[in-house]
């Protein structure tokens, strides 16, 4: 047989829907594809978005990754099925679920079905503030700095803040729970048919820039730590794990029962999870000190950099540097923005509005017709926004929005902190405001830029990947103009999907090192924006006003 008969399956768990393709593994070929949107998520079931409320059920995850799969199946045939060699998964995060000694999640446990605390919680959900402050405040009283490869501040979306909320706030929950699993590990251990928690291999890349996994203290901080902290926390370190694993490592082989439901062989191998943002730049073929900016309702901006490079470096303010979490063998830096599509969706809903809520009301139309005409010019809206804004005359004064409308990951994650559009005036209209809203996510980049290089991690340039990337060329010349620097676009649609398959392709052992797999099967760049220089010296301008900005709303908190 040779390499080109040798097939891979990527699946990649977003925030809306999951997705999986099928590679060729010899040249990153997708020869099928299948996406699935969760249905209860649609509807908002089990979220409260005014209490920063957002749970998934984890019926959600195994319907679209049995419904994904088989439909790619279905398109490859049965040929290609014969020869799929290994599945690896990538997942939102943090986003982690209560379960039982078993490794089962609660809500699909008779009892918790419905019961939102029994559910994944996801990366966006801030119901946790209170807790990651206690913890914050309780790290400052030890010797060793527990947060110090965190970039100093623990966040209300990661691991350990959730857990203690969650305890704290259902009591029912607290006397099931025996452990804590985040997603990119559970779906491994579900399809390798995983019955004892304590055999979950749990991902380096969720263990160390979520969880305070590090080998210089021997994996978790002790569990004295998290006892002092409070006491719903004790013994909850010694049901959780010590070793923690790069994706290029098997998690095990698929299982019987899911062989059968997904009609593959036995002999497939399951790779340990990762992150979607973190495979996505492996998707994306990060190179070193290139930040790969994976742009979705959020962004995740990923850098690797030798390890003798970077030792003794601690950049402060970023969501965590780990060895081997992106590429085994480097360190993976981690930064990003809590809203980045989200802000544009955000206003867009506030545009849209009336047609939602008044023209659907209209009696001059029958529904099917009303629902159309919603649906075709809510879909127009940012389209038409971005070419307006382009159009206008760019100077130094005029809106200027603060991007933290989901609060702030990167630098120094804060959550409590809002968005803000200041200099409105008779005169502001939808592009205008629009513009600012566009402006405000490319300064939170460029502090994100400017955090690394403050601390001696040079930024060599821009690598776009995501929705965001591929579809708003308005916004990513905006991006390389307030930044100063390129920004390849990579030509994948599915990058994280496809880093998934790079290291299902790895896992299997058809490739010796993920960079192998990455050279093969990556797929290149299809667009580059370059900085314009007239722009870049008003938006350093603007910027300084931004930043000013930021700086007075943080003092009103």
């Amino acid at each position: 047989m040779n390499a080109s008969e040798k097939y891979v399956i990527g699946v990649d768990y977003g925030t809306d829907s999951v997705r999986s393709i099928i590679v060729d593994s010899a040249n990153g070929v997708e020869v099928a594809s299948a996406i699935y949107y969760y249905p209860r998520w649609k509807d908002q079931k089990y979220c409260n978005p005014s209490l920063n409320q957002f749970r998934q059920h984890p019926l959600d995850y195994v319907e679209g990754l049995e419904e994904t799969i088989k439909r790619c199946i279905l398109q490859a045939g049965p040929l290609v099925a014969a020869n799929v060699k290994a599945i690896s998964v990538d997942t939102t995060g943090s986003s982690p679920v209560a379960v039982d000694k078993t490794g089962t999640p609660l809500a699909l446990i008779p009892g918790f079905e419905s019961n939102p605390n029994a559910m994944f919680v996801l990366w966006k959900d801030h119901t946790a503030v209170d807790e990651a402050a206690a913890i914050n405040r309780h790290a400052k009283k030890f010797d060793i700095n527990y947060l110090q490869f965190v970039g100093g501040i623990y966040s209300s979306e990661w691991f350990w803040a959730k857990l203690l909320h969650i305890l704290k706030e259902d009591e029912e929950v607290r006397k099931s729970c025996y452990s804590w699993v985040e997603h990119c590990d559970w779906i491994p251990f579900l399809l390798t048919g995983g019955e004892d928690v304590h055999e979950m291999k749990r991902s380096v890349c969720a263990a160390g820039h979520k969880a305070l996994w590090a080998p210089e203290w021997g994996g978790l901080p002790p569990d004295d730590f998290f006892t002092t902290l409070d006491p719903v926390l004790k013994g909850f370190t010694g049901r959780l794990y010590t070793d923690a694993y790069t994706s290029d490592k098997p998690a095990g082989k698929l299982s019987v029962e899911w062989a059968g439901r997904l009609g593959l062989t036995t002999e497939v191998v399951i790779g340990v999870g990762g992150f979607d943002a973190h495979m996505g730049a492996v998707g994306g073929q990060i190179e070193p000190y290139h930040l790969s900016k994976v742009m979705g309702t959020s962004t995740c901006d990923m850098l690797v950099a030798p390890i003798p490079d970077v030792e003794g470096i601690l950049v402060e303010g970023i969501c965590g540097q780990v060895p081997g979490s992106i590429i085994p063998g480097m360190m993976g830096m981690e930064a990003g923005q809590s809203a980045f599509g989200d802000a544009y969706a955000w206003f867009k809903n506030v545009l849209a509005w009336p047609l939602k809520n008044i023209l659907l009301q209209s009696k001059l139309a029958d529904t099917e017709t009303l629902n159309k005409l919603v649906e075709e010019t809510t879909d127009k809206i940012i389209p038409a926004l971005s070419r307006l804004a382009e159009q206008l005359t760019l100077t130094e004064e005029g809106e200027l929005a603060v991007d933290w409308f989901n609060g702030r990951r990167t630098p120094d994650a804060n959550q409590v902190l809002k968005g803000v559009i200041n200099g409105l005036n008779l005169g502001s209209d939808a592009p205008k405001i629009f513009r600012a809203i566009a402006e405000a996510t490319c300064f939170g980049a460029k502090a994100i830029v400017d955090r690394f290089t403050e601390h001696g991690v040079h930024v060599k340039g821009l690598i776009g990947l995501g929705g965001v990337a591929r579809k708003s060329p308005f916004i990513m010349q905006m991006m390389a103009d307030v930044i100063n620097m390129p920004i390849r676009i990579h030509r994948s649609e599915q990058s994280c999907a496809l880093g998934a398959a790079m290291f299902a392709a790895t896992v299997a052992g058809l490739y010796e090192r993920v960079e192998d797999a990455m050279m093969a099967m990556g797929q290149g760049f299809d667009a580059e924006y370059h900085p314009n220089a007239a722009n870049t010296i008003i938006y350093s301008k603007r910027y300084i006003q931004y930043k000013k900005l930021g700086s007075f709303l943080e003092q009103k908190v």
